[in-house]
């Protein structure tokens, strides 16, 4: 199971299981707008950023005219690579890959707050909308890389039959979307590679998360809640 714990101390060129849900498990995806935000937010902070020339626009200023670039947000296109992420009704989990030791300090408090503005103005409510701090686990190596990003799939069977249905990278690690702010190499390479795919005769990735059980049940990652 995923750990709990939340990282005190961030390392540089490593990744991060990052999980965070509503307050007081509210809510925090009512429609399929709130989804579709969310993501569009996410994708601005790890895209590569726009030319500032397609960006200039007309000012006006005690009457005179100029032009110039409103003020953008931040961008974490160098220094945040996304594993693989799922939106699910009351929470969310993120893999991520920083290059800094603080970049997701600083990328997640943005990603959340902005996100936060929007769902408090759309929906009429103030106060914090995540619970607390988000918790953030450390992948330690590839094995448990591998088996996170298939918890993190199969989290929307609780509430869908269909995987690709859900708000999550898994279509993009099959190729049925073309995610590409989503890094889903680093993750598949290694499936290619790892012995323990080989010995168990896994064929596909798709097999792995849907069909494959671990002969102990309490080592299935998909099975825990967090």
């Amino acid at each position: 199971m995923p750990g709990k714990n939340s990282v005190k101390f961030y390392l540089p060129n490593s990744i991060y299981h990052i999980y965070d849900r509503g307050v007081e498990k509210r809510i925090i995806f009512q429609d399929m707008q709130d989804h579709k935000v969310f993501l569009k937010y996410l994708k601005e902070y790890i895209s590569p950023p726009p030319d500032p020339k397609t960006l200039l626009q007309d000012f006006t200023l005690q009457g005179r005219t100029f032009k110039g670039v409103a003020k953008q947000i931040n961008n974490y296109y160098k220094e945040i690579q996304l594993l693989a992420f799922c939106l699910m009704p009351n929470h969310l989990h993120l893999l991520i890959k920083q290059k800094d030791k603080n970049t997701i300090k600083k990328f997640t408090q943005s990603l959340f707050t902005r996100y936060s503005m929007y769902f408090n103005k759309k929906y009429h409510r103030v106060g914090s909308l995540f619970q607390g701090k988000y918790k953030a686990t450390n992948v330690i190596n590839k094995d448990y890389l591998l088996d996170l990003t298939r918890y993190i799939h199969k989290n929307p069977l609780k509430y869908t039959s269909d995987l690709t249905d859900a708000y999550s990278s898994y279509p993009a690690y099959l190729g049925l979307t073309n995610t590409d702010w989503v890094n889903k190499d680093l993750v598949l390479n290694y499936f290619n590679e790892s012995p323990f795919i080989k010995f168990n005769k896994i064929k596909s990735y798709q097999e792995f998360v849907e069909k494959f059980k671990y002969k102990d049940e309490k080592l299935d990652l998909a099975r825990s809640d967090l």
